[in-house]
């Protein structure tokens, strides 16, 4: 059976809320996929990818308490962020299974580079939409405990979710919100994905990505997206981010997830939309998601960068738990 059909069939049957506002991306699409077409897929006997442990580094416990302007790969889309302003965490995820149970769905092939325990006083939290490997309401619980005082940015339609938990300082933004913390400004920008959490709340919380100013740093985290104009229409909006967190996996079958997932080709293109100098990829070797075997994704990329004569260090597929230097 595959990887994903116990996520799927819990995913249904959890707790839903129904009659709010449908959401849809810029295109008018909702990126839909029918039953038949996800059972399609789930039964098309293709062997789920080989789990691997891909290799991580504990360079981040060389971090001075006083350090600034890095991030850190904790793992998926997670990342610690310094700004040289605030700690920002986005799409935190410290469960070991991207799942509305602790018992079943798809589990981590790695843990996480740094425990909830390792991370600095965090500012500000960054949730780009609800599904269950990006909104982890165990983390963001946790995550409150540690700090009352963090603030959580949530896409429109979530913000309940996270005062059920009894997290406080939740604050919700559609697109182009603006919300500020200390110096930093968060933007909430348009990206081509869907939400769903339960059987009957399809696309009813938006989905987004974050372009982040400070005073010495423009910064994006692209949370999870297909390709589309919006990056273009992000830099014309905020110009370019010195550096930008993109997606470089769960991207197989292309038939099935085109729509919601970019491939490595299509996310050296969001990086050259946004006329980004630096990104970093995301959002690959930490669960079985999709298809693709699980050390695909950083050789595509760098494939892609050597088809359009772009420097390796364009962008690059950091290891969990190394320590990127953000430098103006």
């Amino acid at each position: 059976m595959k990887h994903i059909l116990a996520f799927i069939v819990i995913s249904f049957f959890c707790s839903s809320y129904a009659g709010a506002q449908t959401y849809k991306n810029t295109n008018e699409q909702e990126n839909g996929k029918t039953f038949g077409q996800l059972m399609t897929w789930v039964l098309d006997g293709e062997k789920s990818p080989e789990k691997v442990e891909i290799e991580s580094s504990t360079q981040w416990q060389e971090l001075a308490p006083t350090q600034t302007n890095y991030a850190v790969w904790i793992g998926h889309a997670t990342y610690l962020i310094n700004n040289g302003d605030i700690n920002i965490l986005t799409d935190p995820i410290f469960s070991k299974r991207a799942s509305p149970v602790g018992f079943a769905g798809p589990k981590r092939m790695i843990p996480p580079a740094m425990t909830l325990n390792d991370l600095p006083k965090i500012d500000a939290v960054v949730v780009s939409h609800n599904h269950y490997d990006h909104l982890d309401i165990w983390s963001l619980k946790k995550l409150f405990k540690l700090n009352s005082e963090t603030i959580f940015l949530v896409p429109t339609g979530d913000k309940k979710r996270l005062v059920k938990a009894g997290i406080r300082n939740v604050v919700e933004m559609n697109w182009w919100d603006i919300f500020r913390v200390s110096n930093t400004e968060f933007h909430f920008t348009p990206v081509q994905h869907w939400s769903k959490r339960g059987l009957f709340d399809r696309n009813k919380s938006l989905w987004g990505g974050w372009f982040i100013k400070s005073n010495d740093l423009s910064l994006y985290h692209a949370g999870d997206t297909g390709y589309s104009s919006d990056f273009k229409t992000t830099y014309e909006r905020l110009g370019a981010p010195d550096y930008s967190f993109i997606p470089i996996g769960a991207y197989d079958p292309r038939w099935f997830m085109k729509d919601s997932h970019v491939n490595p080709e299509e996310a050296v293109q969001i990086a050259l939309d946004l006329k980004t100098p630096h990104s970093f990829g995301m959002h690959w070797g930490t669960f079985t998601l999709t298809d693709e075997p699980v050390l695909e994704p950083p050789a595509r990329l760098k494939e892609a960068l050597e088809k359009q004569n772009l420097e390796s260090d364009f962008f690059i597929s950091p290891k969990p738990g190394e320590i990127l230097q953000l430098a103006k």
